[in-house]
């Protein structure tokens, strides 16, 4: 068995967690609150633009120039595909640039980013791959999984055909066979290590669904608007 189906089969648990929340089947359903989207927008908007910046990470630990190519080619298209997608609903849900100057990120979405930051200094691209992968991944099982659903929401459907598509699964694709190719070339510590990774980050996405299902503010803050 493959190393990135191990991780799958081991992590099966979380992604039906996934598949489950109220948010993802909101989506599908169109009857998801369009706060709660407005809510995840920026949030995701703040965890891509970091997550570009571990892409382009992980090429300056690559072996090979391909590589590097291929880890700033991904960066590139998270800048262009899913930031244009994001600037897309930002307009259509009056998403001010005052709020977006303003923006301050959620625990979770902070504490997801802080993660693959942390996997990915401290490690090689094996550990950068890792920490990404779920959030790739999931989204395109998600995608494949929604596909045939017509919510009434036009917003809900575009999401779901940008992360549906032959395109988007080709890249899933080729980050899960560099990660079982460097799987073959470590060591047992460095796989485990990896594994770690890899299933935190599958817990930060389902967190990530409920923090925008929730609305999730810092402690204080919840605080402070009741009063």
């Amino acid at each position: 068995m493959k190393f990135s189906q191990v991780l799958r089969k081991e992590t099966d648990h979380i992604w039906e967690a996934n598949f489950n929340h109220p948010f993802i089947k909101g989506i599908g359903e169109g009857t998801l609150p369009i706060e709660c989207f407005r809510y995840y927008v920026m949030q995701d908007a703040y965890y891509l633009s970091h997550f570009a910046r571990i892409q382009s990470l992980g090429g300056t630990k690559a072996d090979d120039f391909y590589t590097t190519s291929r880890m700033a080619a991904h960066a590139q298209g998270t800048y262009e595909a899913e930031s244009e997608l994001h600037r897309n609903f930002s307009e259509r849900l009056n998403i001010t640039e005052e709020e977006q100057a303003n923006f301050k990120p959620a625990p979770t979405a902070y504490a997801y980013t802080s993660h693959l930051y942390r996997a990915s200094y401290q490690g090689h691209l094996g550990d950068v791959i890792a920490a990404i992968l779920p959030c790739y991944w999931i989204y395109q099982e998600i995608g494949e999984k929604l596909k045939n659903y017509q919510p009434d929401e036009p917003i809900y459907q575009e999401w779901i055909n940008a992360y549906g598509g032959e395109w988007f699964k080709e890249l899933v694709e080729e980050q899960i066979n560099r990660l079982d190719d460097i799987a073959e070339q470590v060591t047992e510590t460095d796989r485990e290590r990896m594994k770690e990774h890899f299933t935190i980050s599958c817990h930060y996405e389902l967190a990530f669904w409920e923090m925008a299902y929730n609305l999730e503010k810092w402690p204080a803050e919840a605080e402070k608007l009741k009063s």
